[in-house]
């Protein structure tokens, strides 16, 4: 079955696997979705991720991270902007995700970033999607 929005997919795998407390989650591989886990590895939400090659398929293997309780460092993870729907924010209106405690990941012109730094080099683009 082909899927209409891949990255609202990985978002999914990844939400549907941390509920269910697995240590690791598979997903196919693109550029967006590469750059996507590596801004939850930098900031805090994943423990780790590589890329990895299994029947001929590119795949990154996100290793998710909990507290010593096991409760998910991830509260919450959706996608903001969809292929129907493209939400856009310039860097003077930035949405904040619960009071600065959650990440905005954002599409500029200068790469996939954090809503943050977006700000601050003063960029605004596409809002993909928001963690917390």
């Amino acid at each position: 079955m082909a899927v209409s929005d891949p990255l609202a997919d990985m978002l999914t795998k990844i939400r549907n696997a941390n509920a269910a407390r697995f240590d690791k989650v598979d997903i196919l591989t693109s550029k967006l979705k590469l750059e996507v886990v590596k801004i939850l590895k930098n900031e805090g939400f994943i423990k780790n991720f590589k890329k990895i090659s299994q029947d001929g398929h590119s795949l990154i293997r996100v290793f998710l991270k909990y507290d010593e309780t096991m409760k998910p460092t991830i509260h919450g993870l959706s996608r903001v902007s969809t292929p129907g729907r493209r939400i856009y924010a310039g860097y003077r209106k930035m949405p904040r995700v619960y009071n600065g405690y959650g990440t905005l990941i954002v599409s500029t012109s200068s790469g996939v970033t954090t809503g943050r730094k977006a700000s601050e080099k003063k960029v605004g683009g596409e809002i993909i999607c928001s963690v917390w």
